[in-house]
């Protein structure tokens, strides 16, 4: 599992590290490191690293000095290098000065286009981790010239280093090489970001503030069944989804479940039939009330929020066992908060709002910081919320969040949310953790979602069909 840690927790920890380490170390680790991915870009780039020219950006502080430090070590491996000092008074001295004994060119702002006309790479040591807002005018001004790959010196200079937000101009990175830890900008930005590589400066760290899933993890976690195992003890899902007028979301929802594990599905509500015709495995009733025994529900897709809509949520709030509420069930939520009563205290229960729902449930939207805001919904229902997009942010009402990047944008599509309710309740019912079970779900969603396009576009029904190698990539690693 990957960690992300605040700049402010990340100060902190290299104020300490730098009170017992020699000066300049750290920077120049830093610095080599930087100088070691140009030239791999550019033997990427260009097929060669000697000759070719690298354009660095170089702002005030730290991030500038660790650009003009790379400049230095790539002049030994015959790199031409061209400094572009925003800045000139407040360029890092001793950078500064380790660029111009290596015979590295350095020019003022004013020069930056031309110079920037024949870079076969551009590094951005504009701005560091202290700075906010977009760019200002004279750096935004020359990355109108940038046409060269861009590697970022720990972040992309203009996008704000805690929330992944672009306020203003910023720079779109090819690659990211970061230090000591991973900042929340790195997967809550990863389109400003672009790849991004790590290098360990042995910051002391506690728990992260954020935290990523990788594919190991979700192998680990999903409920593969064992030589005692039989369909109760996978878990039995109940479905409580769809219409007349929407079968689609039942059949969607219902599938869902049933290829994410090898237990039991129940289907309950008027898409019986269509449910039955689609996946005959399914035990599928009219009535949440005649369903039989579930161990986690998963409620809300197309179910309506008329008066029925309302009593199925009720019931299955009131059954005493984990609950994925989706769609519809969110919006009854909202409308009508005392629906609530009906769940016992404690009961599990995981909200998979969008951006729309999410609005709806908290009276506004989530925001520039979706983390904060998510953080505290989940506090506010006593609930794991799930607010999907791009990038998928869960969190559960002790603060913990988990971040999903997706895979291509191919989940943008009708019913792709039916999908993933589903997969959320088959993990609760199999007993897993329900923020780690939203988080799982998130993963092998998006992966599904990205075999199944497979560079083209997808339905939801598509996306179904990719859940089998989804999940057999995760648990064969």
């Amino acid at each position: 599992m990957r960690g992300f840690w605040t700049t402010e927790r990340i100060r902190h920890a290299e104020e300490r590290l730098l009170a017992v380490t020699a000066e300049g170390a750290l920077m120049h680790k830093a610095a080599f490191a930087v100088s070691v991915h140009a030239a791999e870009m550019l033997a990427e780039h260009t097929g060669k690293v000697a000759g070719r020219h690298v354009v660095l950006l170089v702002g005030a502080g730290n991030n500038g000095g660790d650009a003009l430090w790379a400049g230095a070590f790539l002049r030994r491996r015959n790199v031409g290098v061209t400094a572009v000092l925003l800045n000139p008074e407040k360029a890092h001295p001793a950078g500064l000065a380790a660029l111009r004994r290596a015979r590295g060119r350095v020019v003022g702002a004013e020069d930056g286009p031309r110079v920037l006309a024949t870079a076969d790479l551009v590094i951005d040591g504009i701005v560091g981790l202290s700075a906010h807002g977009g760019l200002r005018p004279d750096a935004a001004a020359l990355l109108e010239h940038v046409s060269a790959p861009v590697l970022a010196v720990d972040l992309p200079s203009g996008v704000e280093p805690d929330t992944g937000v672009v306020p203003g101009d910023a720079v779109t990175a090819t690659r990211t090489v970061t230090f000591g830890a991973r900042k929340p900008v790195h997967v809550l930005g990863p389109d400003r970001c672009g790849r991004v590589e790590f290098v360990d400066l042995g910051l002391d760290l506690d728990e992260p503030d954020l935290r990523q899933l990788d594919p190991v993890d979700v192998g680990l976690a999903w409920p593969v069944p064992g030589p005692r195992d039989d369909k109760y003890s996978q878990g039995v899902t109940g479905i409580a989804a769809g219409s007349a007028t929407y079968p689609g979301a039942a059949v969607l929802a219902t599938g869902s479940a049933v290829l994410s594990t090898s237990g039991m599905v129940r289907y309950a509500g008027p898409a019986a039939d269509v449910v039955r015709s689609r996946w005959p495995e399914v035990v599928a009733t009219g009535s949440v009330t005649d369903a039989g025994r579930v161990q986690a529900w998963v409620v809300g897709p197309g179910i309506g929020t008329g008066r029925e809509g309302r009593e199925v949520l009720t019931h299955v709030l009131g059954a005493g066992v984990p609950v994925c509420a989706d769609a519809d069930a969110t919006t009854l939520m909202a409308q009508q908060p005392d629906v609530l009563d009906a769940r016992d205290p404690g009961t599990p229960l995981v909200l998979t709002p969008h951006a729309g729902e999410f609005e709806r449930l908290m009276g506004r939207p989530p925001g520039e910081d979706r983390v904060a805001s998510v953080r505290e919904a989940a506090a506010k229902f006593d609930a794991v919320v799930l607010l999907k997009g791009n990038v998928t942010i869960v969190a559960d009402p002790g603060g913990r969040v988990l971040v999903n990047v997706a895979r291509g944008s191919w989940l943008a599509t009708a019913g792709s949310g039916d999908v993933l309710s589903g997969l959320v309740g088959a993990l609760l019912a199999a007993g897993l953790d329900p923020w780690l079970a939203a988080g799982c779900a998130a993963h092998v969603h998006s992966l599904a979602g990205e075999i199944a396009a497979d560079g083209a576009p997808v339905s939801a029904s598509g996306i179904l069909s990719g859940i089998p190698d989804a999940i057999r990539q995760v648990v064969r690693l």
